[in-house]
C-alpha cells in the first residue's frame, strides 16, 4: 500500500530508487491515558496504560511491516514515527520494546529529533558513497583546477610586470613634463632678449 511518507534512496541500478517507508499515523489515546495515570500518581493505572501503549506500538509495527516493507522496492526496514517527544520517550522506557520491534518486525521507532538525525545520517552516508564512486573524476577535476590556478598565477605575474612598466613610463613622462614647463617659464621671463639656447632635455642635471 501507499505509505504516508517515503524517502527516496539510490538503488543499485541507475534510475531504480529504493524507498524508505515512514509511517506517522500513530494514535495518541494510549499516551494521553498514560499521562493522566502518571499525573494521578496511580501505579496500577500507570502500569495498565504502559502495557496498553506497548501493545499499541507493537500493533502499529506489525501493520507497517506487512503493508510497506517489500524489498527490493523498499528498504528491508521501516520507520514508525512517534510525533511527540514525550511519546517517544515513554516508548523507550518500556523494557525491550524497541529492540523487539527491530528484531521481529524490522521497524525502527523514531521521534522528531531522532528522525532528523536519521535522515541527516542517510544523506551524509550516500554523499560519501557518491564521492567514493566518483573518486577518479574528483581527482581529475582537482588536477584541472590546480593547472588552471597555476596558469592564472602566471597571468597575474605578467600583469604585475606590465603595470610596473607602465608606472615607470608614466613617472618618466611626468619628470620630462616638469622640465619642459621650467624651460617655457624661463623663456616667458625674457624681455625681448635673444633667448638662450635650450639644453637638451636628456642632459638636464635635475633629471
Amino acid at each position: 500500500e501507499r505509505v504516508e511518507y517515503a524517502v527516496r534512496l539510490p538503488g543499485q541500478e541507475e534510475g531504480s530508487p529504493v524507498w524508505l517507508p515512514i509511517d506517522a499515523k500513530f494514535p495518541l489515546e494510549d499516551y494521553e491515558r498514560l499521562q493522566q495515570a502518571q499525573e494521578a500518581a496511580d501505579k496500577t493505572l500507570t502500569d495498565e496504560a504502559m502495557n496498553a501503549l506497548a501493545q499499541a506500538v507493537a500493533r502499529e509495527a506489525t501493520r507497517i511491516a506487512a503493508k510497506y516493507i517489500h524489498p527490493p522496492y523498499t528498504t528491508d526496514f521501516a520507520i514508525l514515527y512517534l510525533p511527540v517527544e514525550g511519546l517517544y520517550a515513554e516508548a523507550l522506557r518500556i523494557p525491550g520494546l524497541v529492540e523487539r520491534l527491530q528484531r521481529v518486525s524490522r521497524v525502527s521507532v523514531a521521534g522528531p529529533t531522532t528522525l532528523l538525525a536519521l535522515l541527516n545520517s542517510l544523506q551524509m552516508g550516500f554523499r560519501t558513497l557518491a564521492i567514493q564512486q566518483r573518486s577518479a573524476e574528483v581527482w581529475r577535476l582537482l588536477s584541472q583546477v590546480k593547472g588552471e590556478f597555476a596558469a592564472f598565477g602566471d597571468i597575474l605575474d605578467k600583469t604585475q610586470n606590465r603595470l610596473r612598466q607602465a608606472s615607470e613610463s608614466i613617472d618618466l613622462a611626468s619628470r620630462k613634463t616638469r622640465t619642459i614647463t621650467r624651460r617655457l617659464r624661463s623663456v616667458e621671463s625674457l624681455d625681448g632678449a635673444e633667448p638662450p639656447a635650450l639644453p637638451d632635455i636628456e642632459d638636464d642635471p635635475e633629471e
